[in-house]
């Protein structure tokens, strides 16, 4: 059967439309509720950027060690150190094995709090197969030369198929408890107990699509907010994201800030509090991919605001909040990586509110951005010859 030219025209722009990242449509008073709705922003004046590192395949994740010394995680399962900017060209023996497709594979690397003492490293990284797979972290004794005595301390409670949303970003909490964000487990057609894998985002008993608080052993924290409720999993701290990838100490204020993806805009960055439901499916500025409103509710009573809604997403990544001296005006401010647009976002704060944003356009996939010890902020591109970048600033 021959299909009218009109009909052709129609099916050839619905089968266009996943490949469009563009903005969802608006709210009736977009203002009302406080909510910064950012698209493109100026860009950041005073900095440089200046090569480290080369060499790197995909990188995920850098941490510093007390000497001075960085690791960093590889995405297809390999964990490297850099001495003195020199990266060194045998990775890291005694890494456990990985799953490592889609954006699956080793991910995140956080030193304990005591390393000094106790040599202790903690990775997070996607263990199984295509049809079975989930988040695991790990410890494990440094060497300087290899993990030693790997214990796995915690795996998602139940497994999913294909390799997205993993989440796993570690954070140390100051009381030694450390949070790990578990991804929503993916997009639509991928299911769960007989429906969209995302809605357990809102399910108190699974691990998908949550912020965890453990102990340093991988025990559920004595003080979590979901402790002892029938049905619950301990280990839950907040729930209802959807892919968190940057989590951020303010270690004045103990605030905790972290960056979401959303699906088709609605990334989100939000100030963490526990017990929250941050809203993921049922409350969302996202879009499908293939053009719908995921949710009719941008808002909801008892459901924190996002503090910057990012429409078209940026796809943000790792998350710093910065502390030194180095560039006085960003102090007390956040760094978000953006994967799409190459960027980092630096986020003017006030206390809670954010009053500003501007880019530092870097040209390439943002995957982390972190504080050096030094108090210069560094970048890792997230490709085949992924690098590390030091951010210098060249106003005095």
């Amino acid at each position: 059967m021959k299909l009218a030219a009109p009909l052709l025209l129609v099916l050839a722009l619905l089968s266009w439309l996943p490949l469009v990242n563009c903005a969802p449509s608006p709210d009736p008073d977009p203002g009302a509720t406080g909510v910064r709705h950012s698209g493109d922003v100026p860009e950041a004046i005073g900095w440089r950027a200046e090569v480290v590192v080369t060499g790197l395949e995909h990188p995920w994740s850098i941490a510093w060690l007390p000497d001075g010394s960085a690791l960093i995680t590889e995405r297809p399962g390999r964990l490297r150190i850099v001495r003195e900017g020199v990266l060194d060209p045998t990775p890291i023996a005694g890494v456990p094995d990985v799953f490592a497709q889609g954006q699956g594979g080793l991910l995140d690397v956080a030193p304990h709090p005591d390393f000094a003492d106790n040599r202790l490293i903690y990775l997070s990284y996607a263990t199984g197969t295509k049809d079975a797979n989930r988040t695991t972290v790990a410890k494990a004794r440094f060497d300087g030369t290899r993990l030693n005595d790997l214990d796995v301390i915690f795996r998602n409670a139940e497994t999913k198929n294909d390799g997205q949303h993993f989440g796993s970003r570690i954070l140390w909490l100051a009381d030694g408890s450390l949070l790990l964000s578990i991804g929503d487990g993916g997009n639509p057609p991928i299911a769960f107990a007989g429906e969209n894998i995302r809605n357990q985002a809102q399910r108190l008993g699974t691990h998908f699509g949550k912020i965890l608080r453990l102990t340093s052993d991988g025990q559920p924290h004595p003080g979590n907010p979901f402790l002892g409720r029938p049905g619950a999993r301990p280990e839950i701290h907040t729930f209802g994201h959807r892919n968190i990838q940057g989590m951020a100490l303010d270690p004045a204020s103990g605030r905790v800030w972290a960056n979401e993806h959303g699906s088709r805009g609605g990334d989100e960055l939000n100030l963490i509090e526990p017990g929250r439901n941050y809203g993921w499916p049922a409350v969302t500025y996202s879009k499908e991919y293939w053009g719908p409103r995921i949710s009719n509710e941008t808002s909801r009573p008892g459901i924190p605001e996002p503090r910057i809604v990012w429409t078209p997403s940026k796809a943000p990544s790792g998350l710093a909040f910065y502390t030194g001296d180095r560039y006085p005006r960003w102090k007390g401010d956040l760094f978000s990586g953006a994967l799409k647009f190459g960027q980092i976002r630096h986020i003017d704060l006030d206390g809670e509110q954010v009053i500003g944003e501007e880019k530092l356009t870097i040209g390439s996939r943002v995957r982390d951005v972190r504080q050096g010890p030094d108090g210069y902020l560094y970048v890792l591109t997230d490709q085949d010859k992924g690098v590390l970048l030091r951010i210098l600033p060249t106003d005095g």
